[in-house]
């Protein structure tokens, strides 16, 4: 543990954005799972939400970009072969 106390208030923030970011992170997952397990009718509805939460991941810094792109580009295709 530090001793100075800028260096505890940064390791507290810390521990509160790895929360977060790992919340975020599990939701978006989730939502993930989700989307790929529904019915043709919800894919359309649910996928832009989807999208909207992992480019939101990739805002905060929680994942790349790339890897962003690749899961959307992924999804997408998924979506489309099922309509």
């Amino acid at each position: 543990m530090a001793n100075h106390s800028a260096k505890k208030k940064d390791a507290r923030q810390a521990a509160k954005r790895r929360d977060r970011n790992k919340y975020y992170g599990k939701t978006t997952r989730n939502a993930i799972r989700d989307l790929k397990a529904a019915p043709v009718k919800e894919m359309g509805e649910k996928f832009p939400l989807v999208e909207s939460m992992i480019d939101k991941l990739a805002k905060r810094g929680v994942i790349h970009k790339n890897k962003a792109a690749n899961l959307k580009s992924k999804l997408a295709k998924k979506v489309n072969s099922a309509k």
